[in-house]
This record gives structure tokens, C-alpha cells and sequence, in this order.
């Protein structure tokens, strides 16, 4: 009776089942307990903003009355939004295409090159850069002076290099001294020349630092005894320390050299000259006639300035040249991490059956790297698509509605000026749409390369 009792009473085995199920329950519990604090701040810093952007965007700027659809309907109305829809599709068309091209190039030059290691770091090295720091860079680079942008000092450089500048460009005459200016900019005599006189052409506006380094006083010059040639002097009508008298050519007075001079009759040119260093210059074996002499508007040439980098036609460009700087080597190093995964027995086998590198490259390499890249392309559109830090940084006042892309517009309406947040909330959803299906498109690709 004794046994019997013991045995009702004693507890039931626990069975294997059961503590399976408390340790899978007990997993679960520790699970979220490690989660949470990331869900919390996921929830509190990506869902909570969404949500509120979403349901913001169906109210007026001051937020109080519920205006439905009016600030979408209103997003594709404004001439502004609709230039940072343009400008979002040439960003995402043209920079991701020649991002994933530059990587795909340079990754495969990169394995011929003796130095790799040290290369692909020299290229990788802008993305450690902020994008604050690189605009600020790239808006010095980019500036119209080329004493200050590098970038139009080698186009000036060049420029000049081929077809030289002109050496007077503040140069001009005297009113009532002679010289007569044309439509085109150019100066010629009043009154008409004939062989055997001595012309005396005295400008203004040159500041005497200016002058060439070979210039000497015209005095001589002018004083020459005529022949039967066409003779005269280009000067300065200036007198360092005061003094002279205008449309005379005093002692101390410099000639202009290097001045291109030409004798004209009945509107042609039949002889050209240059003034020598005293600004004196001369035309032998002219007809006998009246002629008049003229100094050609190539003399008084503004200087060439240059690119305008950030005008209205070139900015979007030019600061997706900045971006291409930056992100170059990242889509180089993963797509160079995929080249190395390639079988080499594949390449290989092809150079034995006489492919040529072009062949092997066209027809082997890209398709088979061509997951990496469908990655590498997507990931830069879903960057591309958020790009506002160089557009807001790089871009002039005057032209900064001319770059403007839904980043940077949603921004302007919202706090730079437009204080419309609704309409902001609105491009901020649009910019969301947008992004979503190269997100889910992405993480499809990353699941599917995993199995």
C-alpha cells in the first residue's frame, strides 16, 4: 500500500519533447530580447519618420487642415519639382551606366597592373571623403577664374597655347584723337593716309605694369622722317607722374608692341603689320591713294575665361563629374572582387582555342560577371536616387534650381525657403516610391545569390 501511494504521488517524467520545446521558447525569448533594442531604434528612426512623411503629406504647409491629394497633384504642377524630376532621370541614367562601365574597365585592367594592391587604393581613397569635403573641393575646382579653378587654368593654359591672347585687352582711344572705333570693336584713322605720312595712334586704359616686358619709349619713333612709305607709332597716351600733352607723343611716353596694325582701301585689307618694340611700324611698296589704318578688334580681345563649369548648361554634368570621382573605386573594387571568382580555366581554354583578349572580355568575362554587375548598377541607382549633399554644395545660388534634384527639392520646399512641408512630406513619399522597387529588386538578388 505504501509503494503504491509513492508511485501516484511522484512527479512525471519530463520528456525529451518538452524540454525541446522550453529551450526553443527560451531561444526565442533571448532572441528578442537582442533584437528589440535594434527594432526600437529601427521603429523609431525608419518607420515612425515614413509614417508621419506619409500622412504630413496630406495636410497644408501649416499642417492643420487635411487638404488629401492636393500636395501631389500640386508636386507635378510646379515647374521646379518637374526640372528635379528630369535632373533625378539623368542622374539615374547616366551615372550608375558610366559608374558600372568605369569599374568593369579599370577591374579588369587593374589585374595587369604590377602595382594592384596599391592602385585600386589610390581609386578607392575619395570614398573615405566626405561628401561635404568634396564638394567644397570640386566647387574650388570648378570655379570660372582660373586663378582659382584648376580646371579652366588648364583650359586657358591650352587655349592660349594654340591661339595665343591678346596683349591689350583694357586697351582703347581717345574720343576726338583720331581713332575712330568700329562695330566689331576695332579702331581705325578718321581721317585718310597716304604713303609718306607718319601716323601717331595714342590709347589709353593700359595700366604701365601691364605693358610687355620689351617695351621702350615711342618717342624716336614718331619723330622718324617719312618716305614713300606708310610709317607710324602705336602708343600709350599716358605719362607716368602727370604731364604730356593728349594725342602727342611725348618722351616718356611707351610704345605698344606686338599690336597687329593693317592698311585698308575701300573697306579691304591689303597689307598687315606688327608694331616692333617702340610701337613703330611701317608699310612699303603701297599704291599711291588714300588709305586708312586700322588696329583690329583681335588686339582688344577679352581675355579667354574659360568654361563656365557651373553655368545652367554644363552643372548637372559637372557635378555628376564629382560624383564619378567618388564612387569610381567602389564599383571597381566589387566588381573586381567578382573578377576574381571567375574560372580561370574558362579563360584560359578560350586564349588556347585563339580568342583575343577583346573576344574574351566581350564574350566571357562580362556574362559572367553580369550578377555583379546587375548588383553594383542597382546599388549606385538607389544612391543616385538619394544624391543631395554635392548637388546642394557644389551648385551656385543663380543655379541651384537648374541642378535641383527631388533630394535637394524636397529639402528647399521644405526648410530652405519654401516652408511648405506638406509638399515637401509629398516629395519625400514620391522619393521613397522611387526607391522601394531597386531596394526589393536588390535584396531579391542578394537571397537568391545565397542559396
Amino acid at each position: 500500500m505504501t509503494a503504491t501511494l509513492v508511485k501516484e504521488t511522484s512527479p512525471p517524467p519530463v520528456g525529451l519533447a518538452d524540454r525541446a520545446r522550453r529551450l526553443r521558447r527560451r531561444g526565442r525569448i533571448m532572441a528578442v530580447l537582442f533584437v528589440l533594442p535594434a527594432l526600437l531604434l529601427l521603429g523609431a528612426l525608419v518607420v515612425y519618420p515614413v509614417l508621419f512623411s506619409i500622412g504630413r503629406s496630406f495636410f497644408d504647409a501649416s499642417g492643420t487642415r487635411f487638404v488629401g491629394g492636393e500636395n501631389y497633384t500640386e508636386m507635378f504642377r510646379d515647374p521646379a519639382t518637374l526640372k528635379a524630376v528630369r535632373n533625378t532621370a539623368v542622374w539615374v541614367v547616366v551615372a550608375p551606366a558610366l559608374l558600372t562601365g568605369l569599374g568593369l574597365i579599370l577591374a579588369v585592367l587593374v589585374e595587369k597592373v604590377r602595382w594592384a594592391t596599391a592602385f585600386k587604393l589610390l581609386l578607392f581613397m575619395p570614398m573615405a571623403v566626405s561628401f561635404l569635403a568634396a564638394g567644397i573641393v570640386f566647387r574650388l575646382a570648378y570655379d570660372e577664374d582660373p586663378d582659382k579653378g584648376v580646371l579652366n587654368a588648364a583650359v586657358v593654359s591650352v587655349h592660349d597655347a594654340f591661339t595665343g591672347t591678346s596683349a591689350y585687352p583694357t586697351a582703347r582711344a581717345r574720343d576726338g584723337q583720331g581713332l575712330r572705333a568700329g562695330a566689331d570693336g576695332s579702331y581705325r584713322t578718321s581721317a585718310s593716309v597716304s604713303p609718306g605720312d607718319v601716323v601717331a595712334l595714342g590709347l589709353v586704359g593700359v595700366p604701365p605694369k601691364d605693358l610687355p616686358g620689351g617695351a621702350v619709349p615711342a618717342y624716336a619713333a614718331a619723330k622718324k622722317a617719312a618716305s614713300d612709305e606708310l610709317r607710324g607709332v602705336v602708343y600709350l597716351d599716358f605719362t607716368p607722374g602727370g604731364g604730356g600733352q593728349q594725342g602727342k607723343v611725348d618722351r616718356r611716353e611707351s610704345g605698344l608692341p606686338e599690336m597687329k596694325v593693317e592698311a585698308v582701301r575701300t573697306g579691304q585689307t591689303v597689307a598687315s603689320t606688327t608694331t616692333a618694340a617702340d610701337g613703330s611700324f611701317r608699310f612699303s611698296g603701297l599704291e599711291a591713294g588714300s588709305y586708312a589704318v586700322k588696329l583690329p578688334a583681335s588686339n582688344f580681345a577679352a581675355p579667354y575665361e574659360g568654361v563656365s563649369w557651373l553655368g545652367p548648361a554644363l552643372v548637372t554634368p559637372a557635378i555628376i563629374g564629382a560624383y564619378l570621382w567618388i564612387w569610381t573605386g567602389f564599383a571597381m573594387v566589387l566588381i573586381g572582387a567578382g573578377l576574381a571568382t571567375l574560372p580561370r580555366d574558362a579563360l584560359e581554354a578560350a586564349r588556347m582555342d585563339g580568342a583575343n583578349e577583346w573576344q574574351i572580355f566581350r564574350r566571357i568575362t562580362v556574362p559572367l560577371l553580369a550578377p555583379v554587375l546587375t548588383v553594383v548598377f542597382v546599388t549606385l541607382v538607389i544612391n543616385v536616387m538619394k544624391v543631395f549633399d554635392l548637388v546642394y554644395i557644389i551648385a551656385p545660388g543663380p543655379v541651384q534650381e537648374d541642378a535641383t534634384v527631388l533630394a535637394t527639392q524636397m529639402w528647399l520646399v521644405s526648410f530652405g525657403g519654401g516652408n511648405n512641408q506638406g509638399l515637401g512630406s509629398a516629395l519625400g513619399v514620391l522619393l521613397l516610391l522611387l526607391v522601394v522597387p531597386a531596394m526589393l529588386f536588390n535584396v531579391r538578388r542578394f537571397r537568391r545569390s545565397q542559396r
